[in-house]
Formats: C-alpha cells, structure tokens, sequence
C-alpha cells in the first residue's frame, strides 16, 4: 500500500466476530513491531501497518508479517469496558429529527427510544480524531446520509448513516443524518490515550434533558466530569 504501508485485507463483513479476529490480530503486529515506530489502524474488515519511513524490502517485510500472524487462529475474548454516554435528543440539536421521523415513520419519541435501547460496539475510530464507528443499529433507524454534507456540524453532534451511528468529537463538516448532541469530550491530545474508548469497547446512550446537557457540559469544561464506565460482561 504505497511505500510506507501494508494493507491486511479480510472478508467485507461488519460483524463483533470478525471484530475479535481483527483486534486479535492487531495486538499480535503491535507486539511484533514493538521495537519499531509503526502504527497498525484497523477498520471493519481490515488492517493497515504505517512505517514511519520507507519499506526497505517489501517481500522480506510481507513475509515477516505472514510468520507473524500465521498459526495464531486461537481469538481470545476482548476485555472489553462499558461506556455510558449522555445525548440530549432535543429539536435544538436533532437537525433531522424532522427528516428521519418524515422518512421512517416514526414519531420523534420512537426514533429517541430505538436510538439510546441498543449496546453498540465500538469498531473503530477515524473520519477525525475520536470519531467513534458504533455498529448495532436498529434496523429501524437505518437511514441514508445527507445528499448534500453540511459545511459544519458541531461538536458532539450524534448522527445515524446507513446502519451505524457516531458522535462528532469536533466541529466539522459531516453528512450524517444529526439527531442529538452529547456534551461529552471524545478526544484530547493533553490525555493518554487521547481517545478513552477504544476499538471493541461498549457504548450504552441515555436521553438527558436540555437543562442536564447544560450541567454535564459545564462539568467537562471545568474538568469535573467523568465518563462513567464498567467492564463489559457480554
């Protein structure tokens, strides 16, 4: 993939057992390079090793990848944690609550109530910097994106594309279908790791008011909040 990188590509399927497989095999490169300044990025159905400079000889170096993930089929249960996150479902940051309840038939209540039910898994982060890829989705909430993209979405907006979900860790440009707002911090560049909420990890929405997204906001601005977490036992 380019001078700097090699792509490990598996079957396109988005399912948590393909997900075990994937981060299974990550943690094995990341241990097979730990001498090494290499970044390995998963997605839903594959692998990316980043070499900070070129790939002296690439065969050698695709050979050393297969040794190192070959006989290792053996997928351990991810220690995976339980995020609970607050979204505040009011019209005021639910742009297209009109949209969605127009297009699926479904009362602004029903969509808040199918959104916040299920635990979603986390499959991966990108897009920007924290930007969580939550599958597990109800059916009934799958949606299209946007036909034109807005040029700014604000931060901590929570949206639905298709049959996933996200929340936007910054202000951006987006295309996601924008249906509340969590007042939480996704990504700080000051923490380590940056983004708490890892690939494999749990999230599990609440509905809070407008007058409680204002509490919490002012908690994570003066440092005071607290992602409440739990090890997942599923």
């Amino acid at each position: 993939m380019g001078e700097r990188s090699i792509l490990i590509e598996f079957e396109p399927k988005i399912s948590e057992i393909y997900l075990e497989k994937i981060l299974f095999y990550k943690n094995i490169l990341e241990k097979f390079y730990l001498k090494e300044k290499v970044e390995v990025i998963n997605t839903y159905s594959s692998l990316l090793i980043n070499y900070v400079s070129h790939i002296e000889n690439i065969y050698d170096e695709i050979s050393g990848v297969k040794q190192a993930i070959s006989g290792t089929n053996i997928v351990k249960k991810l220690n995976s944690k339980l995020y609970h996150i607050p979204v505040c479902y009011d019209p005021e940051f639910g742009l297209d609550l009109r949209y969605v309840s127009e297009q699926k038939k479904l009362s602004h209540n029903q969509i808040i109530d199918l959104h916040f039910a299920p635990v979603y898994t986390v499959y991966f982060t990108g897009f920007l910097p924290g930007f969580l890829y939550l599958g597990g989705l109800d059916p009934k909430l799958k949606i299209s994106r946007r036909e034109t993209p807005r040029m700014s979405v604000l931060k901590g907006a929570v949206g639905i594309g298709e049959n996933q979900t996200g929340i936007y860790p910054k202000s951006s440009p987006g295309g996601w279908q924008i249906i509340g707002n969590s007042p939480v911090n996704f990504f700080d560049k000051t923490h380590e790791p940056p983004c708490e909420i890892l690939a494999g990890d749990k999230v599990k929405f609440f509905s809070i008011s407008k007058r409680e997204y204002e509490v919490v906001f002012n908690e994570v601005q003066s440092g005071k909040f607290h992602l409440k977490s739990e090890k997942y036992e599923g």
